[in-house]
């Protein structure tokens, strides 16, 4: 959203977006309406004598608060079942309820005060478009809902099926208002159109800001640093693949332990640190938790090589996260790991900035090439194609949503 609102000024659209409490406030021209908000775990975490830590999920401060850190062991995954049952209940229809009520009091003035031709909610939280539904009842506002994540239709949806169908229901009633529906890509709003076939849906990709494409590239690490900036999932997006290649590239006098690094940016996992050790790569692999996002592409710009552990879930071709649109912009060459063929493939296809590995013989070999161009010229070449890669910027998907936006309103 804040890129949205940032470019769809020179679309004619002047944007104020209303928000719970952010933690830092950007530099930005338009306007902003900060809510108050509730923390609907802060009784929780009193009853698991947590503290709330912005670095790691409230899951895993319960595991470590618990002494429990193998991924496999009985102990987590009981508590994992448990811990989930009871989320399922807390977290309808999002952990972000108690911003609702702050939210519309919000709108609701501004709606009074302003000359609002449209309006557009975004999610995760799906409780935006809760709050966007009933402005558009009351009144009569053109609305666009907005979905980076689907709904109760998501690849990684955390809940049983009990909590699925109550999703479903709300997420159709909800949307049954909606005028417009926006998502990432073709294949997911393929899913849309299933349970939504009376509303517009467009694809619509996101992009990478311009503004980080114009930075001077950073000088490039001296070691052969392979970097991942974003988070994991067990069994969904993981660098198993990674792991069994490096170890057997390393064992085998391919690679020397002294000269390659690979760094993690994101949410820290007990269970990656536990992987780690397993397959004999501590001192190569580290998570250094998460960090700025400026910081995030910085690291970026100076690596040898950009990970994008993919998702596993063959029937699923519709996942790519925002991080792959970062690299874009960071022209470093991009290695896509495991899964199967899906949107991740066409893009880095198109572009040319990087190529997938599937199994762990192709992880291995791409590895291995990689490496041997590194030793030979110092650093791994970046050959994307600039023209295609600036078809992904920020910039041109604003231009999508302006569209909508004028078709919507007649503008």
């Amino acid at each position: 959203m804040l890129g949205l609102a940032e470019q769809l000024p020179e679309f004619g659209w002047e944007p104020i977006v209303v928000t719970a409490p952010l933690d830092k406030k950007p530099d930005v021209k338009f306007k902003i309406i900060e809510t108050p908000s509730k923390d609907i775990l802060e009784p929780w975490l009193r009853l698991f004598r947590l503290k709330p830590d912005a670095s790691m999920s409230v899951r895993e401060q319960v595991f470590r608060q618990l002494g429990v850190r193998s991924k496999k062991s009985i102990r987590r995954s009981m508590i994992d079942f448990a811990f989930t049952r009871l989320m399922e209940i807390i977290y309808y229809p999002d952990s972000e309820k108690r911003w609702k009520p702050f939210a519309l009091k919000a709108c609701t003035e501004l709606l009074q005060r302003e000359d609002v031709e449209a309006i557009i909610s975004s999610s995760p939280p799906v409780t935006s478009h809760l709050i966007a539904r009933e402005l558009k009842v009351k009144h009569e506002i053109p609305w666009i809902a907005d979905f980076p994540h689907l709904w109760s239709q998501d690849n990684s949806y955390p809940y049983g099926s009990l909590r699925r169908m109550l999703d479903r229901r709300l997420e159709i009633k909800t949307l049954s208002q909606a005028d417009a529906l926006v998502t990432i890509n073709k294949p997911m709003a393929e899913k849309l159109r299933i349970l939504h076939k009376k509303q517009a849906i467009y694809a619509t990709p996101h992009g990478f800001d311009p503004k980080t494409l114009n930075l001077a590239p950073d000088k490039l690490t001296d070691k052969f640093t392979i970097t991942y900036t974003g988070s994991f999932a067990p069994s969904r997006r993981e660098p198993t693949k990674l792991f069994v290649a490096l170890k057997r590239l390393i064992s085998e006098g391919i690679i020397e332990r002294g000269r390659i690094a690979v760094r993690f940016y994101g949410p820290p996992e007990s269970w990656i640190d536990s992987d780690i050790e397993k397959y004999g790569l501590s001192g190569i692999v580290k998570q250094y938790g998460k960090v700025p996002l400026a910081v995030s592409h910085e690291k970026q710009r100076e690596s040898q090589l950009l990970l994008v552990p993919k998702w596993q879930d063959p029937q699923d071709t519709s996942v790519i996260s925002m991080k792959v649109y970062e690299y874009l912009a960071a022209r470093r060459p991009i290695l896509a790991v495991g899964g199967h063929r899906d949107v991740v493939d066409d893009l880095l296809e198109e572009t040319g900035a990087g190529v997938c590995a599937t199994s762990e013989e192709d992880v291995a070999n791409t590895i291995k090439e990689l490496y041997q161009e590194y030793r030979q010229k110092g650093e791994v070449g970046f050959h994307g194609d600039g023209t295609r890669i600036d078809k992904y910027s920020r910039r041109e998907m604003m231009g999508k949503f302006a569209e909508i936006l004028n078709n919507l309103t007649g503008i």
